[in-house]
């Protein structure tokens, strides 16, 4: 007997907490939860929103260089971005560039260079300015899923 009383006054004094954490004026256990639930999902959102904020004012600098048969590529955000360099050389792939050289950190914020190669099987031609606005597309698409997550 004494052990189930005390479960119930220490998820007692649990629920208390959570409903002064989550400011909710619930009384019963489930509404409660549920007040605590909707602060939740509201907190997910500020989160998002902040994430979305930051990916925003992150200056991303991308300069594209053209070699005899390809691109030297250099991407620099100041912060890391897990999951941007698949996204980039994904890019590159639709472009029809072959990544023949490439050095990437993850160290001190993102850091890309790439030599890249134009795919022989690619009868258009490609400047600079192409390669550099589908990086830059890249990254918009890749900061647009890291929102929906």
């Amino acid at each position: 007997m004494v052990s189930r009383e005390h479960k119930r006054s220490a998820l007692n004094e649990k629920l208390q907490i959570l409903r002064s954490i989550t400011h909710s004026h619930a009384l019963n256990k489930t509404s409660i939860i549920v007040d605590a639930t909707k602060f939740i999902k509201e907190q997910k959102q500020k989160v998002v929103k902040l994430n979305q904020e930051n990916t925003n004012q992150v200056p991303l600098q991308v300069t594209v260089e053209t070699l005899e048969k390809g691109f030297l590529i250099n991407v620099f955000l100041e912060k890391s971005c897990p999951g941007l360099l698949v996204a980039i050389l994904e890019s590159f792939e639709e472009l029809g560039l072959n990544v023949l050289q490439a050095r990437v950190s993850c160290t001190d914020g993102f850091r890309l260079q790439a030599v890249t190669g134009k795919n022989g099987e690619s009868g258009e031609s490609i400047d600079a300015q192409v390669v550099k606005r589908t990086v830059l597309q890249a990254f918009k698409k890749w900061s647009e899923t890291i929102e929906l997550e």
